[in-house]
């Protein structure tokens, strides 16, 4: 990492969390990842030495600490006081993304959308009580990246990359922008079925439910 040379803040500040990556790895600290694992999730396209590599520079400049995971390999990850002081920062980043930046077909990864449905918006008194399997598939995106599955059990869900061996109780297709527009509430889950955009498979009541675990597109 090297220095701007500069006493300014924002120089010193830049300096930590202007490199790639840097504020999406807070980001999914805030939101309440802890684990290596989560935190990968949350970022597509991320190798696992980079993730490391800018995990040990946030702790080196105090803004993550680290303990170990008792009777487990591993280590948890948690925001310093000065590392959680950065809502601050990312707070009007957000509004000011929001306003001013276009949602465009490459901000789309439908990946995303369901690690932050999993993680950050899941409506879980609305889950099914026994388990069930959800797959998606999604046409436009690279073969390894086109199917993934949301396990739903002991009334929480997770994001699996590979078939979690179990049967698959709902099929849903869709286009990532689709599903992307649905998740953020700008379209209507009804909306984008009529209009093809979105396809479910699967017994009635498990389909009409799917969209309503979903917090973050419930109508407000």
């Amino acid at each position: 990492m090297h220095s701007y040379g500069q006493y300014c803040p924002i120089s010193r500040a830049s300096e930590i969390l202007a490199e790639r990556w840097t504020l999406l790895i807070v980001r999914n600290l805030l939101l309440g990842c802890t684990r290596f694992n989560d935190i990968a999730g949350g970022l597509p396209g991320i190798s696992r030495s980079l993730l490391v590599s800018r995990l040990g520079m946030l702790e080196d400049r105090g803004v993550i600490q680290t303990r170990p995971i008792a009777g487990r390999r591993g280590k948890e990850y948690t925001l310093t006081e000065a590392g959680r002081a950065l809502m601050d920062v990312i707070a009007p980043m957000a509004a000011w993304g929001e306003r001013w930046i276009e949602l465009q077909p490459e901000h789309t990864d439908p990946s995303f959308v369901l690690w932050a449905w999993t993680h950050v918006h899941l409506q879980r008194e609305q889950l099914p009580k026994r388990r069930v399997v959800v797959e998606f598939d999604f046409p436009e995106q690279p073969v390894a990246y086109q199917r993934f599955w949301m396990l739903i059990e002991r009334g929480g869900a997770e994001l699996c990359y590979d078939h979690p061996g179990f049967e698959i109780d709902v099929s849903v297709w869709a286009r990532s922008q689709a599903f992307t527009e649905w998740h953020l509430g700008r379209i209507e889950w009804g909306d984008a079925l009529k209009a093809g955009l979105i396809r479910v498979e699967g017994p009635r009541r498990l389909a009409r439910a799917l969209p309503t675990w979903n917090a973050r597109a419930l109508p407000a």
